[in-house]
């Protein structure tokens, strides 16, 4: 959950949407309704076709990469993890040690017409498990606070891949190249250890042949593929920086690239229009051969900040579909349109605000005592009684978890222990005796959040109130641009954003609180909870899963990691004129079944 800025998980999101077209018959083949079109508003503009690097795993790149990308798995709406056969199989070959196979299916294509195969898969195992990265190395002093990218001083001669892999979890347990099969249609991973989400720890690729045509020189699509082998299983470090690079990097763009092959994908849908700031349009594949064939020809995501702007264009007939953040006054304006189905539920996301542990703009949060302090001026009885209460009713929560979601198994015996009682009201004079104990004389706090997102805004204009009763000073950082600055070294004290689950995996929060993880954007370290993640990465039994689940949350609040805020409100609306909308309370949540979806009658 990165949101870095973002896997599994942030979530901040955001609007499109367009209008669906006339209706044609369908095709005999493909089921397809030529001609016809929906729009859909999301609330944060799309800006990298790399949902995996730290700087581009976020929401809004993920919708569209999951609907532009097949992959051998997925998720349903109940949420259980689907096998994807028309992409290819997998299966455990050996428990000791753990091996897995992938074959790919014969008639897998990228939408310019290259077969995918092994290659494909070695390139993600390398990203995705850094197995090859130059030791040692850390980004930190090449990466630019106002944006979050690497600078152009970033070294060439060093490979990184940007996955923020671990050595003792998911693929970087992989640590000897995998085999590929003499056909290229299969690869087979070698563990050093057993690993609980085995079926979860390979990700969709990119394609190999765009990476090495771009970082190698070479322009034949299976010579480029072949160099690109060759490198990995040779271990050519030149050429594996080039390659690592390009992969970080090359596939970061806000409008439509000059070069098609930038966007090339394997799924239903593919790239096909892209304004900056304004909608990106995905047209039907015509390469697809998989098993969710879409009936609808043509989908365009619409980026719509604001949530009443979004009512007002599905109110408009601008667009067809919605799932803003919620706000009481958007439910308000729902309510007084005709013709819209309105979806309500919690969803599988939660607002938290994390304070920076080093690196941090002020350098204020690496005294314990001033993360202790903060944390009880947090206001987190008053954010929910009047942002989120309006919206769902008295039987919102407050969250008290960061590992458990509200009412599941384990939830209530953490909270107990955990310590996040303590933060459950305002403790104004608690907090000034910490800060005459720390001696501490700059109360500068710079808070980065979205401030294009009213909820969020009302959020900070909350806490810095609060917080300036007992003397800190809190600086707005609210940027239109934050999850790109996530986890950007210098560039802000704390954030408050939300994590989106992605998966149902044991081990879904290991990136986010494991030293070096890629959504450990606040630079925390914890020995014992690092110890506690490598014992649940390797835990079968569901009980103790839970306990060490507990452990670590017990720790994080112990370590002052911050505070934990609500479970989101959801709320997805669309028009008579679409149906097959199911929404998931995991990402991609309204898009998880977009092959789904069609024009009514």
């Amino acid at each position: 959950m990165r949101f870095r800025r973002i896997g599994a998980a942030i979530a901040t999101v955001g609007a499109a949407a367009l209008v669906l077209s006339g209706c044609s018959a369908p095709t005999a083949e493909s089921g397809l309704d030529e001609g016809t079109s929906v729009d859909v508003a999301w609330n944060q503009p799309f800006f990298s076709y790399n949902g995996l690097t730290s700087f581009g795993n976020a929401t809004a790149n993920n919708n569209i990469t999951y609907m532009t990308n097949d992959w051998f798995n997925y998720y349903d709406n109940t949420p259980e993890l689907k096998q994807n056969e028309s992409y290819g199989s997998y299966e455990m070959v050996s428990e000791d040690p753990l091996t897995v196979k992938y074959t790919l299916a014969d008639d897998v294509k990228w939408s310019d017409g290259t077969p995918v195969d092994a290659a494909d898969l070695l390139l993600s195992w390398a990203a995705n498990s850094r197995s090859l990265d130059t030791p040692d190395f850390t980004p930190d002093d090449f990466t630019d606070p106002e944006t979050g990218e690497f600078t152009d001083a970033f070294p060439k001669d060093v490979v990184y891949f940007d996955s923020g892999a671990q050595a003792d979890s998911g693929l970087g347990l992989v640590r000897d190249v995998p085999e590929i099969s003499d056909d290229n249609r299969s690869m087979t991973l070698v563990y050093s250890a057993p690993y609980v989400d085995w079926e979860l720890a390979l990700y969709a690729p990119l394609p190999a042949h765009v990476v090495a045509k771009n970082a190698l020189g070479v322009d034949d699509n299976e010579e480029a593929k072949a160099a690109l082998v060759t490198a990995i299983q040779d271990n050519d470090s030149a050429s594996l920086a080039k390659i690592s690079s390009f992969w970080n990097s090359g596939f970061n763009f806000t409008e439509l690239p000059d070069d098609p092959e930038l966007y090339v994908g394997t799924g239903p849908y593919t790239i096909s229009a892209f304004v900056a700031d304004q909608y990106i349009t995905m047209t039907a594949n015509p390469e697809y051969t998989g098993q969710n064939t879409p009936t609808i020809e043509e989908v365009t995501v619409r980026f719509i900040t604001d949530p009443l702007a979004a009512v007002q264009a599905l109110e408009n007939g601008d667009v067809d579909v919605i799932s803003p953040q919620s706000t009481s006054d958007l439910v308000t304006a729902l309510d007084a349109i005709e013709n819209v189905t309105v979806l309500k539920g919690e969803e599988g996301t939660y607002e938290h605000l994390d304070l920076q542990f080093d690196q941090g703009k002020s350098g204020v949060f690496n005294d314990p005592l001033l993360r202790e302090a903060f944390m009880k001026i947090v206001p987190r009885q008053e954010i929910l009684d009047k942002l989120i209460k309006p919206i769902v009713g008295d039987e919102a929560i407050l969250r008290g978890s960061q590992l458990f979601v509200p009412g599941s198994e384990g939830y209530d015996d953490s909270l107990d222990g955990n310590g996040s009682a303590d933060y459950a009201e305002v403790d104004v004079e608690g907090a000034k005796a910490l800060i005459a104990e720390s001696g501490a004389t700059n109360l500068d706090v710079t808070i980065l959040y979205a401030s294009t997102n009213p909820r969020r805004v009302n959020e900070f204009a909350l806490i810095q109130t609060s917080a300036a009763l007992a003397g800190f000073n809190v600086i707005d950082g609210g940027n239109p641009e934050w999850g790109g600055i996530l986890g950007t070294p210098g560039a802000y004290d704390a954030a408050f954003f939300a994590w989106q689950s992605t998966s149902l995996g044991v081990t879904d929060s290991g990136p986010t609180f494991e030293s070096g993880g890629i959504n450990n954007h606040n630079f925390y370290s914890n020995a014992d909870t690092d110890a506690a993640i490598k014992k649940l990465n390797v835990e079968f039994d569901p009980a103790k899963q839970i306990e060490l689940k507990q452990e670590i949350d017990k720790i994080l609040w112990e370590n002052f990691y911050g505070v934990t805020l609500f479970q989101f409100p959801g709320v997805t609306a669309f028009n008579d004129s679409v149906t097959g909308i199911d929404p998931s309370i995991l990402a991609p949540t309204i898009f998880w079944n977009i092959w789904d979806w069609k024009l009514a009658s």
